[in-house]
Order: C-alpha cells, then sequence, then structure tokens
C-alpha cells in the first residue's frame, strides 16, 4: 500500500517595475538564475521586486518558467534550419515567441536581467529568423535602424564585402552570440 503525500509548494511573489504582483511556485521561479540566486541568500524572501521587468513582459516570463518546468525548451540548432521557429521548437515554443517585435525584444532584456538562458536562446534565435533571407536596408527597415553611412560609403562597404553579400543568398550568417552581442552589449 503507497500512501500518497501532497506537499504544498512554497510560493513567492514577483513583483514588476509597474507594480503587478505574481505569485508563483519557488521551484518554478528557480528556473531564473537570479530568483534562485536570492532565494539561496535569503531563504525567506516572500516577495521579490524586479525592477527591470514590466508586467506584461513578467507575465509571459512567468508563463515560460511554468511550461519549462515540465516540458523543457528543445536545444536550438545553429545555424536554424528554419526561419519558422515551430520547425525549429516544436508548436508552443514557436508560439510562444510570436510576438511584436517590442514584445521580443522586452523578453530578451528580461531574460538576460533574470538569467533565464532558455528563454534568452529561444529569444534571440527568434530575431535571428526574422533576419534570415533579408538584406541589410531591409533588417534595418524591419527594426527602425538608421542608415548612417553617406552614399558613398554605403557603396565602399557594399562593394569591399561583396563576398558576404553573395553568400547571404546560400546561408543564414547570424549566429546566436552575434546577436546577443548586438542587443545586450550595453546591459552586460
Amino acid at each position: 500500500q503507497i500512501h500518497l503525500q501532497m506537499v504544498e509548494e512554497k510560493k513567492i511573489k514577483l513583483v514588476s517595475h509597474d507594480g503587478l504582483t505574481m505569485e508563483i511556485d519557488q521551484e518554478i521561479a528557480k528556473g531564473a538564475i537570479l530568483i534562485k540566486t536570492m532565494l539561496e541568500d535569503s531563504s525567506d524572501e516572500e516577495e521579490i521586486p524586479l525592477p527591470n521587468v514590466k508586467s506584461d513582459v513578467l507575465k509571459k516570463v512567468v508563463e515560460f518558467l511554468t511550461y519549462a518546468k515540465e516540458t523543457p525548451c528543445p536545444e536550438i540548432e545553429k545555424p536554424l534550419k528554419s526561419k519558422n521557429m515551430v520547425d525549429v521548437v516544436g508548436d508552443w515554443y514557436g508560439k510562444f515567441v510570436d510576438v511584436d517585435k517590442e514584445m521580443l525584444f522586452d523578453l530578451i532584456l528580461a531574460a538576460n536581467y533574470l538569467d533565464i538562458r532558455a528563454l534568452l536562446d529561444l529569444a534571440a534565435a527568434t530575431v535571428c529568423s526574422l533576419m534570415m533571407e533579408r538584406t541589410a536596408d531591409e533588417i534595418r527597415e524591419m527594426f527602425g535602424i538608421e542608415n548612417d553611412f553617406t552614399p558613398e560609403e554605403y557603396e565602399m562597404v557594399l562593394a569591399e564585402n561583396k563576398w558576404a553579400m553573395e553568400s547571404l543568398q546560400e546561408i543564414s550568417y547570424f549566429t546566436f552570440s552575434s546577436i546577443k552581442k548586438t542587443f545586450l552589449y550595453p546591459f552586460q
């Protein structure tokens, strides 16, 4: 005869910078290394302020951590085999990152701040997938990046890097490390 004992999970409250409080199981919250470290340093912590995370982003982070606890995000092959993230990481994770660019970049910042490696890799890979098979001009337009080259400088750069522009037709030249450096450099 087996006796099952229900163990009540200890809860913790996460507080976004704009005041949203979300209650989550401590074990799930420990998927964020920052939170895990805070809990190890002070085990009686019941409420953790997250001043760098907005409420809508916190909701997505909690959704990710909750799902990832039971179904970890698969390793992302590099280079990406497809620009469709469902093909890369499966249905749930692919749909999870099917968000607008602002949310995607906020997820990157939150994942970096909270130290959630799987979410950071997933969001960075999604940004990479958005840039696949696009020219530099298309990428600038997509992300609202101003071209600060004069027309002469731009032509010179294109001429000097013609070999790279030709190979873009065949492969994706963006890697996870380069995208992380591009978007996270000021924050590390």
